[in-house]
């Protein structure tokens, strides 16, 4: 069986895991691919981690003393197999011309995935989106589907006109399997 070189960035080893299945056929159902991804995450998370992060031996040392950053790095697989998605639900007087409908697309970290987005993207929308992503994200550590918050709407600090602004974005989250985003 020939096997690639496991090399590349946190992201790649994420993406690629599946491949290392042991099939000649290369077909691997979804439990199985998870499964081997979760034991290849497992055994080299500190060292993707400390190249990814650009730690000394030392700041490796200190991120592994705290047991919350081990509990967290378990559940990276299961975040990366994620897209977080931000899409307006009410606009009116938006000077970036955000509409009703428009999507602002993340990976499961919460880094912005610019190519899938519109052309311009406010940065007060952004902020808005900030507290929701981060809280998906915690649900996700806590073993709760991000899906069942609460309050997953925000709006950016924007007034609108009637308060002495000039326009009013309202986004809401939800949080899909990567594939099929």
């Amino acid at each position: 069986m020939k096997r690639k070189a496991i090399s590349g960035t946190f992201p790649y080893l994420l993406i690629h895991c599946a491949e290392y299945h042991g099939s000649t056929n290369h077909q691997v159902d979804k439990e199985g691919a998870l499964g081997i991804k979760d034991a290849v995450w497992k055994a080299t998370k500190w060292t993707i981690m400390k190249k990814h992060l650009g730690y000394t031996r030392e700041e490796m040392e200190t991120f592994r003393e705290n047991p919350r950053n081990a509990d967290i790095l378990d559940k990276v697989p299961n975040l990366m197999d994620k897209t977080i998605v931000v899409e307006v639900v009410d606009s009116h007087g938006c000077n970036s011309q955000h509409d009703v409908g428009d999507k602002f697309y993340f990976d499961g970290a919460g880094n912005l995935l610019t190519k899938r987005c519109p052309n311009k993207v406010c940065i007060y929308a952004l902020n808005a989106a900030t507290g929701l992503i981060f809280a998906s994200n915690e649900l996700v550590y806590a073993g709760v589907d991000p899906n069942e918050m609460r309050f997953k709407r925000a709006g950016c600090f924007d007034v609108g006109v009637q308060c002495g602004g000039w326009g009013r974005v309202v986004l809401e989250l939800s949080v899909i399997d990567r594939h099929e985003a």
